[in-house]
């Protein structure tokens, strides 16, 4: 089951409108298709229905039957304004409209045009390693991959050109879609690092503000994160400037030619692929509780870096290293300690993210107050209580 079953049933009982967005084929309609088995099904990326409602959208949302399942509601973003009538003639009837989407931004845009207060609007990301031990740094959480792990090269490359034709084309006009894939591969080798439009405009011929568009839909489509810097100095001279990472480490895996587990572990991009796989996690586990993505990274000038701040509500933080080894040691832990240390009025946790090994383990004491968490464990440490009421720095 997906973890974020419980809390799209209970926005069915409060809202006229549930939105689920994400990427393609991240299971957004098998979801909504299973919690809301009586709901009719309307697929609004078909030909024949999306000319229909085009055509006369009013007539289209007064003859439907509800609870109803409107699916890649971005292809007729128009209909949303005759939905919210609909919903306004009888406010009190909720649950009736489940859409989903897979570009993320026009949709919203629409959403809070038309539909604020009617809705409630959730981000599905593919599966998590609480929804399936079968995630991994090299699958990566798409459950068609998981189902057919065999055959996860080609459903990948098949993956890739139906985001290409599909969504790329239908969010920007790019003339040049090879372009756009060498961009693609180009950005994969930059995962886990401070992004430099430059450096990757330079080998592409293209200019900067291609460059920024490109990423632009990366992030609209649900395939990149864009890390921003936490935002408090504690007296620091801090970078600026966002990193970048895949949501999904086995797209990432396939489009650096990693084409098995065992190449992965062979890889120079072994460490950025499993900082990508525990970004991801951070991000499904808030995602997943209905709650909004809050994740940030630390570097100061004087070279202080810490890959992950997770703010955990209140004055607390969640500091994590990610470390690709299965074997840590206590020094890995001075970044997260000397970042702790700075971070005055803060209850602050500090966690060493490693690789599982094939014995299940639990969260292990570090010096100094950190702990070490293999990552099929992670989700259980975030929720984990929190020691006492210390707060750093004092």
């Amino acid at each position: 089951p997906r973890l974020l079953a419980p809390e799209l049933r209970k926005a069915a009982r409060a809202f006229a409108a549930v939105i689920v967005t994400g990427p393609r084929r991240a299971g957004k309609t098998t979801l909504l298709r299973r919690l809301f088995p009586a709901a009719s099904y309307h697929l609004l990326e078909d030909p024949d229905l999306g000319a229909r409602v085009r055509a006369d959208p009013r007539l289209f949302v007064e003859e439907i039957r509800t609870p109803a399942i409107l699916d890649e509601i971005q292809n007729v973003p128009e209909l949303l304004s005759y939905i919210r009538t609909r919903i306004d003639a009888r406010p009190s009837r909720k649950g009736r409209w489940l859409l989903t989407g897979s570009q993320e931004a026009p949709l919203m845009r629409g959403v809070s045009e038309s539909m604020a207060g009617r809705a409630a609007v959730f981000h599905l990301l593919p599966l998590s390693v609480p929804e399936t031990p079968k995630v991994s740094p090299f699958l990566g959480g798409f459950p068609e991959v998981l189902a057919r792990p065999a055959a996860a090269q080609l459903w990948f490359r098949s993956y890739l050109q139906t985001y290409l034709e599909r969504d790329v084309r239908a969010v920007a006009a790019i003339r040049d879609l090879s372009a756009f894939r060498r961009f693609l591969a180009l950005a994969a080798t930059r995962n886990g690092q401070m992004l430099n439009r430059s450096e990757l405009a330079s080998p592409l011929g293209v200019s900067v503000p291609t460059i920024s568009e490109w990423l632009a839909i990366l992030e609209i489509t649900s395939q990149v994160l864009l890390l921003p810097p936490f935002f408090e100095n504690f007296g620091k001279r801090l970078i600026k400037t966002p990193k970048l990472y895949f949501v999904d480490p086995g797209m990432l895996c396939h489009l650096l030619g990693i084409d098995s587990a065992a190449m992965l572990e062979r890889s120079p991009f072994l460490g950025p692929v499993f900082e990508c796989f525990v970004a991801s996690e951070i991000v499904k586990h808030q995602l997943n509780g209905g709650r909004a993505r809050s994740l940030y990274y630390f570097r100061d000038q004087q070279g202080l870096e810490v890959d992950f701040v997770v703010p955990a509500g209140g004055k607390r933080i969640t500091l994590i290293e990610a470390k690709a080894s299965r074997t840590v040691h206590p020094a890995q832990a001075a970044p997260l300690l000397r970042l702790a240390a700075a971070m005055k009025g803060y209850q602050t946790r500090s966690l060493l993210v490693h690789r599982s090994g094939r014995e299940k383990s639990a969260t292990t004491a570090l010096s100094g107050g950190a702990g070490a968490v293999p990552a099929n464990e992670l989700a259980g440490a975030l929720i984990s209580r929190w020691p006492g009421k210390r707060r750093t720095g004092r």
